[in-house]
């Protein structure tokens, strides 16, 4: 059974730390970022998810937001599953988008990456 409350590290160092899943899935986190859209410094940001519970056999999914208000006016949504190989190292794979803040409807063409 993957954990997903703990500490984790992508391959871009940044750092995202889970607190403990509730029983119906819900949780809460930090996240550590060393890549911004303005190129400053690692900041930490609030996170808020959710983990589906999962079937017997059947990795669990889960989703969450990333709300970049220290430094950005973007928000990102990540969702993803994790995986335990047969060492017990556990894996998150994760997909994301990130909204910023555009002055127009004209220009929400380029707000989402």
């Amino acid at each position: 059974q993957c954990q997903l409350s703990g500490l984790w590290k992508n391959e871009q160092d940044s750092l995202m730390e889970i607190s403990a899943v509730r029983d119906n899935g819900d949780f809460q986190g930090k996240y550590l970022t060393r890549v911004t859209l303005t190129g400053s410094c690692a900041h930490i940001s609030p996170l808020t998810g959710a983990q589906q519970q999962s079937s017997e056999g059947i990795w669990p999914t889960f989703a969450f937001t990333v709300r970049w208000d220290k430094f950005s006016n973007a928000t990102t949504a990540f969702t993803g599953q994790c995986f335990m190989d047969r060492g017990g190292k556990e894996t998150l794979t994760t997909m994301w988008l990130l909204r910023e803040a555009v002055g127009s409807l004209e220009e929400d063409w380029k707000a989402t990456r």
